[in-house]
């Protein structure tokens, strides 16, 4: 029940938006719909940590602590994103950049982009996780292009373009891992399901597998943004509205690195650890450092959080590739307190650049004393995903250095200079933008801020305290992906 609920909604939301998105109030219907997906995605995760996991529909979904953590927190950002996006988009209209044709079509797709998410999430089938992740790029390359200037529509293209390459690669690995299980589990849908796959792991042809997770990896690596493989996340992120640029990093980042991650655990149960953990901490600690040394060089400050977001990602994976259940916490835990941070960053840096009409970091000034509350948010925001204490960014990429010292001593230099300059370049840009002389003017109507400083508190909460029953479900999720 509760997860045909946290499919339907959506779902349902997006055809009723579909026919009456360009309305006043179709905004308060976007909200309301992600609302009802969060409490039900509450209901499932209650369900779970009450009963453990289960499946459903003939085993076609199932659910266990690992996805469950990550239905919660994609159903939490959806709905702040919502809220976000009301008046952001009224802004829009009101300057002329988008008009009722195109609020329609940012609504539905954007109650179609949160199915995709948790099809993805809670499919059994990794044919179908496959499909739900295209559909999740068909919907937000329309959301990125929405406004319909040359930037965008390039921005756009490539999107499609390099994620459609990417994915073609990914089912290549699938049809590969569908080759090995048939000769054990036999031809037929089951062959392709997660739970099936998992007891048998132990008995697939080993090469068959590792070369069905290289594609995997390269495939929903794509989509992660892991370098060489990240050059449409900066465009994207940069030309598209902002409340995308949120869910992108927030929500598609994670549910494509969830992928890999289910994908890893099960070559791990045929292959020697080493081969799918040291190709997943290649990638991660490429990207962290191609992405820290890109950031100095950012003009566009939704780019600099884009390639920001690239340095996250590469952290995660080169914590899940690490292994092992401090690994494996660490990166649960960068992955709820970057969705969160990120989003909340790129709601101030929204209301920001409407503020004052551009992107450019040169031109945006003074925040702190023109609009406290953005100025404010940016600031903390901002130290937050620099990782300074005691917001919960310090303590999952501590985790994650130690964690390297111990086991990986010679990964240990490339992360600390990494973080070193991602820390500068950030930071040196963002005191000018919060703390120098204003250009900023006012708004048409009301900024919707109360998402940044409820995402802000609870990533400071987590840096501090993470309450026991929390700390249980990342403990359960991390035995199953250590």
């Amino acid at each position: 029940m509760e997860i045909a609920l946290v499919l339907g909604v959506p779902l349902a939301g997006g055809l009723l938006l579909a026919l009456v998105g360009h309305r006043r109030w179709a905004p308060e219907v976007n909200a309301a719909a992600s609302l009802l997906t969060f409490a039900a995605a509450a209901l499932l995760t209650a369900r779970v940590i009450a009963d453990g996991p289960m499946t459903a529909l003939d085993e076609q979904f199932f659910v266990d602590p690992f996805n469950v953590f990550l239905v919660a927190l994609t159903a939490l950002v959806a709905f702040t994103t919502a809220l976000f996006s009301r008046p952001y988009m009224r802004i829009e209209q009101h300057h002329g950049r988008v008009n009722a044709a195109r609020l329609r079509l940012y609504h539905s797709m954007y109650q179609l982009f949160t199915f995709t998410m948790v099809l993805s999430l809670l499919s059994n089938n990794v044919g179908i996780l496959w499909v739900a992740l295209e559909g999740a790029t068909l919907s937000t390359v329309l959301l990125v292009s929405l406004y319909r200037t040359p930037a965008s529509l390039e921005a756009a293209w490539k999107y499609f373009i390099l994620c459609s390459v990417g994915i073609a690669q990914a089912l290549f690995g699938v049809i590969l891992l569908y080759f090995a299980a048939e000769k054990v589990i036999g031809p037929g849908g089951s062959s392709l399901l997660w739970t099936h796959l998992y007891a048998v792991r132990g008995e697939l042809e080993p090469t068959v597998l590792s070369l069905a997770f290289v594609f995997l990896l390269v495939g929903f690596g794509t989509k992660v943004g892991l370098v060489p493989l990240h050059n449409w996340l900066p465009d994207a992120h940069a030309e598209g509205p902002t409340p995308i640029s949120a869910v992108l990093s927030g929500l598609l980042l994670n549910v494509a690195l969830y992928a890999v991650v289910r994908s890893k655990v099960l070559v791990d149960g045929a292959l020697d650890r080493s081969f799918s953990g040291g190709l997943m901490m290649g990638f991660g600690l490429l990207s962290v450092v191609v992405a820290a040394f890109f950031l100095s060089r950012q003009r566009d400050i939704k780019r600099m959080f884009a390639y920001s977001s690239i340095e996250h990602m590469g952290i995660m994976t080169f914590a899940f590739g690490m292994g092992g259940p401090v690994a494996a916490f660490a990166g649960l835990l960068h992955m709820t307190v970057h969705s969160l941070t990120k989003s909340a960053i790129f709601f101030t840096v929204g209301h920001a650049s409407q503020a004052t009409g551009t992107q450019s970091m040169a031109q945006i000034r003074g925040l702190i004393e023109q609009s406290p509350t953005i100025g404010w948010g940016l600031a903390l925001g901002s130290l937050a995903i620099l990782g300074m204490p005691p917001f919960g960014v310090f303590t999952s990429e501590f985790m994650v250095l130690t964690t390297a010292m111990h086991e990986h001593p010679w990964a240990t230099p490339f992360l600390l200079v990494a973080l070193g300059v991602a820390f500068a370049a950030i930071f040196g840009k963002m005191q000018p933008m919060v703390f120098g002389e204003p250009t900023a003017g006012r708004l048409p109507h009301a900024p919707a801020l109360v998402p940044v400083f409820a995402h802000l508190t609870i990533v400071l909460l987590l840096g501090v305290y993470i309450p026991p029953y929390l700390a249980d479900w990342y403990h359960q999720a991390a035995r199953l992906i250590g």
